[in-house]
């Protein structure tokens, strides 16, 4: 998945229980429905989808549960799914529903985006438009990844800056801008994003770590470093994770590894720890410990984070040329992931060997 666009969704898909129990449609009282929404919340999308698709069959509230089975699809990535399941949820809506079908068209326009329908993600955004003339940022910025897709720089620049305009202080919508222009070949463009939101006044931890965030794509690593001590020496698990991958872009890797270790010992293990330390390890051609650490990682419950673990057990195999497992891993990889590039890059080329 593109980076900018796992955040984007994985803030969708936060914000969604904001709007379970949203006035014109009513609080779930279904109770598959309930338990589904329950599942959202933890991020338990598997379990989610199941409990959604028997309060469908249950004929529980229409519009709630095709909506929560979008959203578990779209935790698992399988969009084109969640494109059926929120044009259901639309086919259950009324007039008198107008925030809500909002909130269903834009996770529609988020799956067929994703799935690279820019014609029908740029449709779904001018429809929303014009009920909302107000407008969104998420909606502009959609509509401008499209347009930007499609060849039309001009108005797609038009959406960002519109985006910029509603929500100006949001550094994840201005990566999520140079991204965009990155994938494009155009980060010169992206980086002028990234200049502006450096400008975004703030003294606190998250300012710090976000200005930290903004250097780091900026590739200005030693600015990265110095935004962001005092959050890390303050203990603030985001800067730490973030100034371990500064460290590894260093090629500091004494200070990558114990900088994982400090994480796991303040907040406990985690799947991103573990991959941490797993590039750690695989930068010193310590394979065994590599693929140890990603073992650990993907034993923990939940899925946050297996992607990466999943795709460098792959990288290991690769480097340790060991081009059956590496495979067969791909193979598994990619029926995870269908939708991943890189994923599928990494199959053809093993499946050439």
């Amino acid at each position: 998945m593109k980076k900018g666009f796992r955040r984007i969704i994985c803030a969708l898909l936060a914000a969604a229980s904001l709007m379970l129990g949203g006035c014109a449609m009513g609080g779930a009282t279904g109770t598959n429905t309930v338990q589904g929404n329950a599942a959202l919340d933890a991020g338990e999308y598997q379990q989610a989808q199941q409990l959604f698709a028997e309060a469908v069959q249950n004929g529980e509230e229409e519009v709630l549960a095709y909506r929560g089975l979008g959203l578990a699809y779209m935790g698992l990535a399988q969009y084109e799914e969640a494109e059926n399941a929120f044009r259901t949820a639309l086919e259950y809506t009324d007039d008198h529903m107008p925030e809500n079908k909002m909130d269903i068209n834009l996770y529609l326009a988020t799956v067929q985006y994703r799935q690279g329908k820019y014609e029908d993600t740029v449709e779904t955004c001018d429809s929303i438009l014009e009920e909302n003339p107000e407008g969104n940022a998420d909606v502009y910025f959609l509509r401008g990844a499209s347009r930007l897709n499609l060849g039309e720089q001009e108005s797609a620049g038009e959406d960002f800056d519109a985006a910029v305009a509603l929500s100006p202080e949001d550094y994840d919508l201005y990566l999520n801008i140079f991204e965009c222009y990155s994938e494009q070949n155009i980060s010169g463009l992206g980086g002028e994003y990234l200049q502006s939101a450096l400008n975004i006044q703030g003294d606190d931890m998250e300012h710090y770590y976000n200005r930290g965030r903004i250097y780091y794509y900026l590739e200005n690593y030693e600015e990265a470093q110095s935004e962001l001590i005092g959050p890390v020496e303050e203990k603030y698990e985001p800067a730490m994770y973030l100034i371990g991958q500064v460290y590894l872009k260093l090629e500091d890797y004494e200070h990558a590894l114990d900088m994982y270790r400090q994480i796991q010992d303040e907040f406990g293990p985690s799947t991103q720890c573990y991959n941490g330390l797993a590039l750690c390890a695989m930068a010193s051609e310590d394979y065994s410990s590599a693929l140890s650490y990603i073992s650990e990682g993907l034993a923990l419950e939940g899925t946050d984070g297996e992607q990466e673990l999943y795709f460098n057990e792959i990288v290991v195999y690769e480097r340790m040329q060991d081009f059956a497992t590496a495979k067969t891993k791909a193979q598994e990889y990619v029926q995870r992931y269908p939708s991943d590039e890189a994923g599928q890059k990494e199959w053809t080329f093993l499946s050439t060997r």
